[in-house]
């Protein structure tokens, strides 16, 4: 039996869990909902994003990722193994998963992120910036001896990067994007058209 590999790009509005042969099986939001008295995970993904403004005061939604950073740990590991976890389910055989990461994340939140996928049931669990997956799958030139310039636009962050060699030559993150976008367009609406 060949070995399955998935792929997940972990991102601060939406996380999307790719399976080769299969394509994406999963892309849900980046949402978990935990009991605040005993801090148990009650749902992740679509089913936690319902229960944002319809919940009593002892669940709170959390979005594990903020401004392309991991701000709750906890919260994304559970993220990560309830995704990887419903893909996996019974296989006999433990896949390879690739994670992709925002660059500016610090050699803690590396370990946890990979931890996270092992515990799910990952055999071999490999990391990559997101600016080298999204030139990846542009298609761009990245095991060449020449620059790609890749920005790449999230919903808490865009990354930026020069990348040759297969490798990431410079790069900058800034925390402008997607979120700040939408609410730049609500304001505009709300003060041009006195609507919201």
């Amino acid at each position: 039996m060949l070995r399955k590999h998935i792929a997940v790009d972990l991102g601060t509005a939406n996380t999307l869990v790719f399976v080769q042969s299969q394509g994406i099986v999963i892309n849900e939001p980046s949402v978990v909902a935990v009991d605040t008295i005993n801090e148990r995970i009650i749902a992740v993904g679509k089913e936690a994003k319902d229960y944002i403004g319809k919940t009593p005061q002892r669940i709170s939604t959390i979005r594990p990722l903020r401004d392309g950073v991991i701000a709750d740990f906890d919260a994304a590991q559970a993220l990560i193994a309830t995704f990887l976890k419903k893909v996996i389910g019974s296989w006999p055989i433990k896949p390879d998963v690739v994670i992709c990461v925002p660059t500016n994340i610090t050699d803690v939140e590396r370990r946890a992120v990979a931890e996270a996928a092992t515990k799910a049931g990952a055999r071999n669990v490999k990391l990559i910036e997101e600016p080298v997956a999204a030139a990846v799958g542009a298609g761009l030139p990245v095991l060449e001896p020449v620059g790609s310039i890749v920005v790449d636009i999230g919903g808490g962050t865009t990354d930026i990067a020069v990348i040759s060699l297969g490798g990431i030559v410079e790069s900058t993150s800034i925390k402008i994007a997607g979120d700040k976008f939408d609410e730049a367009i609500i304001k505009y609406v709300r003060r041009k058209h006195n609507a919201l």
